[in-house]
């Protein structure tokens, strides 16, 4: 078993609370399923936001579907000029079997764009 940190980002259409709320828990259930994970094998779950976000915590989001027993960290992303906006990036770390290139990083809605390499987007 090794720990393994796995990437995921969804894009916004707007900050407003319930919607930051439903795309990250989109999200983060996305990358669960993807990885075949459960809340149990979760060591902490680090996010993100661009400086245009500001509606709620990303990780409410993650206590609302469960993982009330989980370490969750919300940052504010760097105010890059040419970044994507309304972006909730996450690293989950998790211990696994799996090898690193078996690992699935989850990008959904706008986000896609920032790994053309691991979504098809163009």
């Amino acid at each position: 078993m090794a720990v393994r940190a796995i990437r995921g980002a969804t894009q916004l259409d707007a900050d407003e609370r319930e919607h930051l709320l439903e795309r990250t828990a989109e999200l983060v259930r996305a990358v669960l399923e993807a990885n075949d994970l459960s809340s149990e094998d979760l060591i902490s779950i680090l996010f993100t936001v661009t400086p245009d976000l500001s509606s709620e915590f990303p990780a409410v989001a993650g206590r609302q579907i469960g993982l009330t027993d989980v370490p969750l960290m919300c940052m504010q992303e760097i105010a890059v000029p040419h970044a994507l906006p309304r972006v909730v990036r996450m690293m989950l770390h998790t211990e696994s079997a799996r090898s690193r290139e078996k690992i699935q990083h989850v990008y959904l809605h706008g986000a896609t764009a920032l790994r053309p390499d691991l979504t098809g987007a163009q």
